[in-house]
């Protein structure tokens, strides 16, 4: 998928990024995670992210992202896949350049390893992995990897293939400055944990859509969510955070990780044989898993 095409994707819709499906052995399960992305892939999600945040890309290594994104690929039908792409550097030059072997329409660059970086570090790593390959990337602000507004549009000016940027960091004044100043550029997605309890808020600043980690297990509640708040229907969004989202934060909000965990532990009760989380991440007790199955309810497959 060329550049633009998949700038046009991103902004078409929701988005997801599919759990990574692991044996009792922590190894990559390539069948059943085809069998939830094929699942997925039959809702109308404009695209889906293999080996993203919510994916454990952290968690894996790399030789094993290719295979992930391959396998997604495999099973996602017409649906876009974009490839989680990240570490330092270098290493995130061989993982673009490998998943765009296997067939990613795009990557999302998360942020780099452990250190902080000043703004021409961050420029430097971006402009390495956008010039590596031919396929569309998206940043991910986020963590050690904050992008001042200056920032963006010098690498938007220098790169072609630069074509969206998603936030996980939440400071809403300095997004819309980067939407007023961009314009449409780049497409914006929303990346907050549990996108949809702060949606409205980055639809005002100028983002396009954002990425459902719940649409993993629940897509057709996520669907409807997203498709009432663009129809400016308040009422009915409101309903659907009072009954679902905000007794799943309560949840996710008990212990760190589990705003992966839980998704994962949702992909498990919907049927899917996703496995465990991976260290350093834990998994929902029992009890947890009753509360999470109450939550879901009647939102089964």
């Amino acid at each position: 998928m060329d550049p633009q095409s998949l700038k046009t994707a991103l902004g078409a819709g929701l988005l997801s990024f599919p759990v990574t499906s692991f044996d009792d052995a922590s190894a990559f399960a390539p069948d059943p995670y085809k069998a939830h992305v094929n699942w997925l892939s039959g809702y109308p999600a404009s695209a889906l992210f293999a080996a993203g945040g919510t994916g454990e890309m952290f968690s894996l290594t790399p030789d094993e992202i290719p295979q992930v994104v391959r396998a997604a690929k495999e099973a996602a039908g017409d649906t876009p896949i974009v490839a989680g792409c990240g570490y330092g550097t270098e290493i995130a030059i061989g993982i673009a350049r490998e998943v765009e072997k296997v067939g990613a329409d795009g990557i999302l660059l998360l942020p780099h390893y452990l250190t902080e970086a000043p703004q021409e570090g961050l420029a430097d790593h971006v402009r390495a992995v956008c010039r590596s390959v031919g396929i569309g990337v998206t940043i991910y602000n986020r963590g050690n990897s904050k992008f001042a507004p200056d920032t963006v549009a010098r690498l938007c000016d220098e790169l072609p293939n630069l074509v969206g940027f998603k936030d996980g960091g939440g400071e809403v004044g300095k997004m819309r400055q980067i939407t007023a100043k961009m314009g449409d550029r780049l497409v914006y997605l929303g990346g907050l944990p549990t996108a949809e309890v702060f949606a409205e808020a980055y639809l005002a600043a100028g983002f396009s859509t954002y990425s459902s980690a719940v649409f993993n297990f629940v897509p057709r509640l996520a669907i409807e969510f997203y498709d009432s708040l663009h129809a400016g229907n308040r009422a009915r969004c409101e309903e659907i955070l009072n009954d679902f989202f905000y007794p799943f934060l309560e949840l996710r909000d008990r212990r760190a990780g589990y705003a992966v965990a839980a998704i994962k532990a949702g992909v498990r009760l919907q049927g899917f044989d996703a496995g465990p989380v991976r260290p350093p991440l834990c998994d929902l007790t029992d009890a947890e898993m009753e509360t999470l199955q109450g939550i879901i309810g009647t939102e089964q497959r």
